[in-house]
């Protein structure tokens, strides 16, 4: 059996995800004895100055067993996140007048840095 073979018969069912640089690939692949599991692979893009460009991979195995509490956590998370944050994404990479909400005490440290006096030196 060649290599193609041997990838068609282990993608039983994909969806890709292209978000920006990164690109989620969801596979469903099946075991040896039959069974289905999901892979999650997070495909991030790098460019080089030279133009030259390359890719880093994270792959997540997730295994029927773990599906209802991963869903569970990720559902509470997500909505966590929703909830506290909005839909709205905030980041100086997304919106070109951010700026940083600097708390009141980050404030009172940077200005008592200022505050040294060299007179005891």
């Amino acid at each position: 059996m060649s290599d193609k073979d041997l990838l068609e018969k282990d993608e039983i069912f994909s969806k890709v995800l292209r978000a920006g640089r990164r690109t989620y690939f969801f596979d469903v692949r099946a075991t040896k004895a039959g069974d289905y599991y999901l892979t999650i692979t997070e495909s991030k893009k790098f460019t080089h100055d030279d133009g030259s460009y390359h890719y880093k991979k994270h792959k997540i195995y997730l295994y029927k067993e773990d599906f209802a509490a991963f869903n569970d956590i990720l559902a509470e998370m997500t909505s966590y996140v929703i909830d506290e944050k909005g839909e709205e994404v905030i980041s100086e990479r997304h919106q070109k007048d951010f700026k940083k909400d600097y708390s009141h005490d980050e404030e009172e440290k940077a200005g008592s840095f200022t505050d040294i006096s060299f007179d005891d030196i």
